[in-house]
């Protein structure tokens, strides 16, 4: 027997019909998907608006942003590498290949700590420049494409569910679902 519904692999994001009567508590209905589909992709929307912006006008990429602001804001300019890499979610390879790519054009610089064997991560004047240059239009921008489209309630809703979402565990492999 057919039915309208969806049966949704989650896995794989992608959604295939179905044909049985019944729903797995693990599949999602079509409501729950479009939900899912509708969050993603204006995500990526609002977030792609705002680093091409960004981009365009300062040269920083989406990470350079992401370590500057960190260093300032997290580290009042200096970090330890680890922790850098931790606050964005980002294994130690990949960071310390950014920080090189970041050093040769002045932005940052890397010291070894004396205390154990941890690398301390430093804005530098020209990194600081870059960011204040950087912050005002990126301000411009989340305020352009994200929040002049809300309303004082849709701010207020979003934001409760962001700090119950960013309580989730950040490792995917540590899911016990799959």
């Amino acid at each position: 027997m057919s039915t309208n519904k969806t049966n949704c692999t989650i896995l794989w994001l992608t959604c295939q019909p179905w044909y049985y009567i019944g729903m797995d508590i693990n599949e999602l209905n079509d409501d729950e998907m479009r939900l899912w589909n509708t969050w993603k992709g204006s995500f990526k929307r609002v977030f792609g608006h705002v680093v091409k912006e960004m981009s365009e006008y300062t040269g920083l990429s989406e990470g350079d942003f992401g370590v500057l602001d960190r260093l300032v804001q997290f580290g009042d300019g200096k970090l330890r590498q680890q922790e850098l890499a931790d606050s964005m979610d980002w294994d130690k390879s990949r960071l310390s290949h950014h920080l090189t790519r970041m050093e040769k054009r002045g932005l940052v610089l890397r010291k070894p700590l004396d205390t154990d064997r941890g690398v301390q991560v430093i804005i530098t004047p020209v990194g600081k420049s870059a960011l204040d240059e950087a912050l005002p239009i990126v301000s411009k921008a989340i305020r352009k494409y994200f929040l002049d489209l809300l309303t004082d309630q849709d701010i207020k809703s979003i934001t409760e569910l962001a700090e119950r979402t960013k309580k989730i565990d950040r490792s995917p492999s540590n899911d016990s679902s799959s």
